[in-house]
């Protein structure tokens, strides 16, 4: 056996040492919520993988479009496909069938088969039209099972049967009537394709039979009268996979629901109450199951249901039995055991489960869900029969709090915060501080010295009562020390630590939540609070979040009004609507604290009484996508927005994306200092602003930087062959700027030759090309962007910087771009982007992208000194550059940072559909002892020393004596 070379051995002992920082960091500074969304009541389902196993998975594709296996047991995801890439508003399909170990979905206008164990792609299938309805047929000629896809093709009503192995077309059936398709069933013999027949708003139901082995009309039959039907809303169900499925729908008042079995021409109407509001139908999918259904009638103070029966020889439905009127919300679900059919009712204190034969009670459990109150919107049941008279229920709600539960016999299996998916706005918040103590601080502010000097001195007399419990924690602290553990984690109570890693992430959904999480506890959900009230189909578009630290609360503001938050309680203090859209927030600098200022559509913004009148130049977009600075003049006790200039790019170009400098962007040096020793100082006007256009014509992508107070074009640079359907970003800090886009790069090797791909763009900004020169400003402290220079004999024209720009390739698309923030900015920055095709999040170091690298040679030994490396277009995204590890982070949308108390560290935080927190250290950490140090290792060298000490004192002492004896 040949013996490794050195080279080898030195590289795999690189290797462990990488695999252990990143072991040893996962988990401890970084925190993930994986996340599927809210699961919708039609997509959402037990489904049995294996045929041999009895143990069977929880499926959803929820209302952003991640379709997931999740385990009942454990709450844990076995897989996850984010389905479209971008998050969705609902909608989609889930089916699976008995036995089989594959799911099918739908979304848009695809076609999925998914392995039902490890969430494999089967099959992709994409179509013309929009997929309507998705079934899969349990019994055919083959001794496979096939798939039913309906679709609307431009008004043509086209249903497809596909081969459940390949995805292949087997037949098709085409309706050019332009009616609306609706559903697509079947039961052992046909399949039918239901549709709305007539004009908008004012239809009744058509049933295509259809042939299962040729696809072709048997027969069309019309129920209902015209205008009995008004919209899709209107039909409560259609059954699938039945020996009898049958559709039901309602009228506009709620007051009988018409039900008809397919296939034939008998419809049956039966009476609601009075105070119905909604219906929803609950019947089971499986051939074998006896054909029994549900109605669930949800009325002003409470919910009740009806169970009805069909008889197969005359399809004559027949109402068996009811279940009593309940106060609050309740969900009902259906779960088949062969032909036995059971149903399970949660409602907000109790779990009931019922046989569809009668309306013997099987099962009764009290619901224990502790902190997390039961109230069901939808819920799947599975129900397992132990014996002749025991059953065991476990059964996934969604509630309204946009929380997934599980319960077992009404005890809490498991609980998953879907709500925190579909992000919109999110912000960092200190923890708020004791009020008692914000007010003595205040009153002490405010006194005179000596009555200061008295209330302090009464106030800690007052402190000591604290004091035996803070002798009582020091032997934990010690311990704590000693063996690095982090006691700031345990209980409940929000304390902040030295070293400022302990905050608040304020997370605001599209669905009315607001999220407060603790980011020094592993991203502990602290509070989930419903702030606004909103309609089925209306997501909550909000266009700014701001913290208020003096007040300790969170302002919201949204397209149609405001709401304040208590960042202690979470309780909603305020709330307004607001008569005008708001198109976007400003946070402003007043005279007396900073706030956040609305503006409505077309850049307007309402009179502001003039002690809250904003400093400096605010910054709006124009009714016509142009960029406005407003100035602000008091009139009359009112501060009073004019228009000081207009930005508007040339003809034919659009604004697509617009980057400012982050609200805390220190800046630790003025300059860089070079190689050589000379000094090349940095372009630090605080008042720029980043803006790119795209030509859809000609394909070219310019990118403007302005000043916020002259409003002039201090650098623009054109970019050709740019696809404007891709994600265009942009995103500046101290004196650079970046921009990421796809669009055409020219290759090195070859001039002539040019391909497309994704293209990181770097421009630094400098006072001048020259070293140890800082222009016409030389060393003024202050300037102007109005009048630059103070010589009145020079032309008052804007100082323009020097910019450096370089390109750079990247193999994958990044968006969400965000830039690392530290207190003080001595540590160099990071890039941080979201990678879609990887789920991960990447920190691109500010060296990589340099743009002054050498390019076409070597770096001398002065850039060498200055860390210059030989420039090579391509950007290799290095697995030890993705801070989110080996972590599967989905859907994310932005990334926010903020710095803490110690130099090196900045907390990063990605929202989206998944939520994931970390903490970044760009240059290491300097100033903090990392996890890995061995505090024990270094108190048991200190000891061992103090006892060898102890030990040889005596010694020592004595041979100093009796050497003085002996002399």
């Amino acid at each position: 056996m040949r013996p490794l070379p050195l080279s080898s051995l030195l590289l795999s002992a690189l290797s462990v040492g990488v695999a252990a920082v990143y072991q040893d960091e996962v988990g401890h500074v970084d925190y993930h919520y994986e996340l599927l969304g809210v699961p919708q009541r039609e997509t959402t389902l037990f489904h049995r993988p294996r045929r041999e196993d009895k143990a069977s998975l929880l499926y959803t594709l929820s209302d952003v479009g991640v379709l997931g296996a999740v385990h009942p047991s454990s709450g844990a995801v076995v897989w996850r496909q984010f389905l479209t890439g971008n998050i969705t508003n609902g909608g989609g399909f889930l089916r699976a069938s008995e036995g089989e170990g594959w799911v099918a979905s739908a979304f848009g206008r695809s076609v999925h088969a998914w392995d039902a164990v490890t969430g494999r792609n089967r099959f992709w299938m994409d179509f013309t039209g929009e997929v309507k309805d998705l079934e899969v047929m349990e019994m055919t000629e083959k001794e496979r099972k096939d798939v039913l896809v309906l679709s609307d093709d431009n008004g043509a009503t086209i249903l497809r049967r596909l081969n459940g192995n390949d995805g292949s077309v087997v037949w098709e059936f085409r309706d050019a009537s332009k009616d609306v398709p609706l559903q697509v069933s079947t039961n052992v013999e046909k399949v039918f394709a239901v549709s709305l027949h007539g004009s908008s708003g004012s239809y009744n139901i058509k049933v295509s039979v259809i042939d299962t082995l040729t696809g072709k009309r048997l027969d069309e039959i019309i129920l209902g009268t015209k205008g009995e039907v008004n919209g899709e809303r209107a039909v409560a169900f259609v059954g699938a996979n039945s020996a009898a499925p049958v559709i039901a729908w309602t009228d506009d008042a709620y007051s009988k629901l018409r039900i008809n079995v397919l296939g034939t021409k008998n419809l049956q109407t039966f009476a609601l109450s009075d105070d119905t509001v909604s219906v929803e139908v609950h019947a089971p999918h499986l051939v074998q199951s006896q054909p029994h259904f549900l109605v669930h009638s949800m009325t002003r103070s409470g919910h009740r249901a009806d169970v009805y029966h069909v008889r197969l020889k005359s399809d004559a439905i027949t109402k068996a039995y009811e279940l009593p009127l309940l106060p609050g919300k309740g969900a009902f679900s259906t779960a088949s055991v062969g032909a036995n059919v059971y149903f399970t009712r949660i409602t907000a204190d109790e779990l009931i489960l019922t046989d569809s034969e009668s309306h013997g009670i099987l099962g009764r459990w009290p619901l224990k869900t502790g902190n997390y109150p039961a109230n069901a919107i939808h819920a799947v049941s599975e129900v397992i029969k132990k014996s002749a008279t025991d059953y065991a229920v476990r059964a996934a709600v969604v509630t309204d709090a946009d929380d997934w539960l599980l319960v077992r016999n009404g005890e809490l299996g498991w609980t998953r915060p879907e709500g925190m998916t579909g992000a919109v706005a999110a912000t960092f918040a200190e923890i708020p501080k004791s009020e008692d103590l914000a007010k003595s601080l205040e009153e002490e502010a405010h006194s005179n010295p000596l009555q200061a000097y008295i209330h302090r001195v009464n106030r800690h007399i007052d402190d000591l009562q604290y004091l035996p419990d803070y002798l009582a924690a020091i032997p934990q602290r010690l311990v704590s020390s000693i063996f690095g553990t982090d006691i700031t984690n345990k209980g409940d109570k929000l304390l902040r630590d030295s070293f400022g890693f302990h905050k608040l992430v304020i997370l605001a959904t599209r669905r009315g939540r607001v999220y407060a999480l603790d980011v020094g506890n592993q991203g502990k959900m602290l509070q989930s609070t419903k702030v606004a009230d909103l309609t089925d189909g209306q997501t909550w578009d909000v266009k700014g979040i701001f913290v208020d630290e003096v007040l300790n609360q969170v302002v919201i503001q949204a397209r149609d009004g405001y709401a304040i938050v208590d960042i202690e309680t979470g309780k909603t203090t305020e709330s307004r609507v607001s008569p005008i859209p708001v198109q976007g927030v400003a946070v402003v600098e007043g005279p007396s604290k900073k706030w956040q200022l609305a503006v409505h559509e077309g850049g307007e913004i309402d009179q502001i009484p003039a002690e809250l009148a904003p400093q400096g130049t605010v910054v709006v977009r124009g009714g016509n996508g142009e960029i406005k600075g407003l100035k602000f003049v008091t009139e009359s006790g009112q501060a009073v927005a004019y228009t000081s200039w207009v930005f508007s790019p040339p003809k034919g170009q659009r604004i697509v994306h617009v980057a400012s400098r982050p609200s805390h962007d220190a800046i630790a040096s003025i300059g860089r200092v070079l190689g050589d020793r000379t000094v090349k100082y940095k372009y630090l006007n605080p008042n720029t602003l980043v803006a790119a256009a795209v030509d859809d014509a000609a394909s070219t992508l310019t990118v403007y930087l302005l000043d916020t107070v002259s409003g002039e074009i201090l650098s623009l640079a054109t970019h050709e062959g740019v696809d404007p359907a891709k994600n265009i970003e942009c995103v500046t800090a101290e004196n650079w700027f970046l921009c990421t886009f796809f669009g055409q790069y020219t290759l090195a090797a070859s001039p002539s030759q040019s391909i497309k791909g994704y293209q990181l763009v770097v421009s630094d900004l400098y006072e001048s090309d020259n070293p140890n020169d800082r222009g016409p400003l030389g060393s003024a402290a202050n300037f102007s962007s109005l009048n630059p220079v103070d010589d009145p004999t020079a032309a008052a024209e804007p100082i323009l910087p020097s910019v450096v720009t370089q390109s750079f390739v990247l193999g994958a698309p990044i968006s969400a771009l965000a830039v690392t923030q530290t207190r003080q900015g001595i540590s160099t920055r990071q890039v941080l982007g979201y990678v879609p095709d990887t789920h991960g999040i990447v920190g691109l170091p500010r060296h990589v992208l340099e743009p002054r690298r050498p390019v076409g040679r070597d770096p001398t030994q002065a850039e060498m000194e200055e860390g210059l490396v030989r420039y090579h277009p391509a950007v290799e995204i290095d697995p030890k550059m993705v801070i989110t590890h080996e972590r599967d982070v989905v859907g994310v949308r932005k990334i926010i940072t903020s710095p803490v108390v110690v130099e090196s560290t900045s907390l990063v935080f990605a929202y989206g559909v998944d939520v994931f927190g970390t903490r970044v250290a760009p240059s290491f950490l300097f100033d903090i002892l990392g996890k890995g140090f061995n505090k024990l290792s270094l108190v048991a060298t200190v000891a061992g020393l103090g006892l060898g000490v102890l030990a040889l004192g005596p010694y020592v002492r004595r041979k100093q004596i009796n050497t003085l004896w002996q002399a």
